[in-house]
């Protein structure tokens, strides 16, 4: 699909440092796709000056008033009883209603997560969206799912949610048969809460064609040992800010190794190509833009510290899901997985055979 006919819907007021960061990231995506138009939803009299200094985005953009907005620290109920007109509930029903092909927000996770349920709905046979994202790893990229949108998981969220990462590894990811771990605190059987070893115990037995590999412990994440990494929001958040904490750490040592001396100074100057290689690989503003998995419209959620660049980013994958017809292949995809599940009556005669 060409990007000409790609409309995405941004709330301008979420994030940091909104509403600048969000139309100063759309610029920056205009470059990658210079087709794509904007619904951009937010306060007039903030967002028009802004958007009169960005000329190429000005010519793609149409701004829809908004005089609400949810605040970081909205209780995700409260989000959705009483922010109606806000501009991130505004964006996601252009999503609902046909006038966007997607919504991206910098703004309250819960309160993002909890709207875009209520109106865009899940999937058939899906209780719980789930974000998820691209890892770096040694092998290349993996996704990771939960993140935090869903603090708290039973065995059979976690199942679902090995589903959906079985589905993007499939059709993003492109892997033709797609390894799927469980997180926990170590490989073996007995370890982990109930929900894990009962989400385990399901996926062992055979009652998906899902190639479930095990546990995976947290070294196994950045090591690339499968396809799909599950885990409840909780646990995933807090892996996910920890790994960005640790590239952070790792650069800031790193630059300032490189300028302790005049040699080193120097050996900086040797190994800039590489050095330059290595902070493009792990800049996790590459990365930003989790996605909503389950849902029956597109949803990304861009980091609300996120600058333009990675806002930028999380705009080109809402773009890449509609233009690659994500939606289609993942409901392809569940229903496929659904129809290979053994049924009961055939699971019981196995077991009297």
């Amino acid at each position: 699909m060409a990007t000409d006919s790609i409309r995405i819907a941004l709330d301008a007021m979420g994030g940091d440092h909104a509403p600048e960061m969000v139309l100063r990231g759309a610029e920056f995506a205009l470059e990658r796709y210079p087709g794509v138009q904007f619904l951009i939803f937010g306060e007039q009299s903030r967002i028009g000056p802004l958007l009169a200094r960005l000329p190429r985005l000005s010519t793609t953009a149409s701004v829809h008033h908004t005089s609400e907005m949810v605040l970081p620290d909205d209780k995700p109920s409260q989000a959705l009883r009483a922010s109606r007109q806000s501009s991130m509930r505004l964006a996601i029903d252009a999503v609902a209603d046909g006038r966007a092909d997607g919504v991206v927000s910098a703004g309250n996770t819960g309160a993002l997560m909890a709207i875009a349920k209520f109106v865009l709905k899940t999937l058939p046979g899906i209780d719980r969206p789930a974000m998820a994202t691209y890892f770096p790893t040694r092998r290349g990229e993996s996704v990771m799912l939960d993140l935090g949108a869903n603090i708290e998981c039973d065995a059979e969220n976690l199942v679902q949610f090995a589903l959906l990462g079985d589905v993007f590894a499939r059709t993003v990811l492109g892997r033709v048969e797609p390894t799927v771990g469980l997180l926990n605190v170590g490989s073996e059987d007995l370890k982990g809460n109930d929900a894990v070893r009962g989400a385990a115990a399901r996926l062992r037995g055979g009652m998906t064609p899902i190639r479930f590999h095990g546990f995976v412990e947290g070294d196994d994440i950045t090591a690339g040992t499968v396809d799909v990494v599950v885990t409840d929001g909780f646990t995933g958040n807090v892996a996910l800010k920890t790994a960005e904490g640790a590239v952070k750490m790792f650069s800031e040592s790193l630059r300032a190794a490189f300028s302790a001396s005049l040699m080193a100074r120097i050996g900086y100057l040797f190994a800039r190509g590489a050095l330059t290689k290595l902070r493009t690989r792990t800049d996790p503003r590459r990365y930003n833009g989790a996605m909503f998995l389950g849902l029956r419209g597109i949803a990304v959620k861009s980091h609300g510290a996120a600058d333009a660049f990675g806002f930028a980013n999380a705009i080109g994958v809402a773009v890449d899901m509609k233009r690659n017809g994500f939606l289609d292949k993942i409901r392809g995809e569940l229903q496929r997985l659904n129809d290979a599940q053994p049924t009961p009556q055939s699971t019981a005669s196995s077991a009297a055979l």
